[in-house]
């Protein structure tokens, strides 16, 4: 299987800057192995939805899409790597939201219960720029599966449907948002706290800087600022600097 042939007609560019869902992680993602990641940690109950559950929640809220192509908005690692086979690709900017380190990760994968870690969320804001997928309708059920057992593993997100502008015209976009009523969401975090759990947290897949970091990065390969988040790097890595 591969991109369709024109996936990336308004932007070539980003042909060689997306991953290959073949080799992604992500694309055949085993939910036994998150299992023992996670009771390795020391995980005292499995926060994550079963199977059943988690497709039925798919299901459900995708119903109105069922047999049409399905846009996908992307804002973080799901920019680069999307494990999916896409139809078409766009640069997008979706109002009402902007990525927040807001998700705050116990588990052992970017931080522990004794440091948490932190990771990126959509929670509101201004604006957000990224990239929308357009998932095709023959293929939609599949690829959109791949994204949901990634996304929505534990509670963690909403999965909601927002317009989302691209230069070739608005669309109504699949957007996984923070849910604040989740455990491991803090919309609230205060400041001190980001930069505390962002300096000291680490765990199995790297600390929480590192990640940071490669958000960033990924940003940066695909030509999307976010001021935001550089100023909150350097602030970290400031902090970083003085410890002994």
């Amino acid at each position: 299987m591969s991109f369709a042939p024109d996936a990336f007609r308004h932007h070539p560019g980003l042909a060689d800057k997306i991953r290959d869902p073949a080799v992604s992680f992500f694309r055949d993602l085993d939910m036994a192995e998150i299992d023992r990641i996670w009771a390795e940690a020391g995980e005292q109950s499995n926060p994550r939805y079963d199977d059943a559950t988690r497709e039925a929640m798919r299901h459900e809220a995708l119903a109105p899409y069922r047999g049409k192509d399905l846009w996908v908005f992307a804002y973080g690692s799901l920019m680069w790597d999307p494990a999916v086979y896409f139809a078409e690709v766009r640069r997008a900017r979706l109002e009402g939201y902007r990525r927040s380190f807001c998700l705050v990760d116990r588990s052992g994968a970017r931080g522990t219960a004794e440091a948490p870690g932190l990771m990126a969320a959509l929670d509101h804001g201004p604006y957000c720029d990224g990239l929308v997928f357009r998932l095709a309708a023959e293929t939609a059920d599949r690829e959109s599966e791949i994204i949901w057992r990634r996304e929505m593993m534990a509670p963690c997100y909403k999965a909601v449907f927002a317009p989302v502008e691209t230069a070739q015209g608005q669309v109504e976009a699949l957007c996984f948002v923070a849910d604040p009523e989740a455990a491991m969401i803090e919309t609230d975090i205060s400041h001190h706290d980001q930069l505390r759990y962002l300096v000291t947290g680490t765990g199995r897949l790297g600390s929480s800087r590192e990640y940071l970091a490669n958000v960033l990065a990924g940003c940066h390969e695909l030509g999307i600022a976010d001021p935001a988040l550089e100023a909150l790097l350097r602030e970290v890595d400031g902090l970083r600097e003085m410890r002994p």
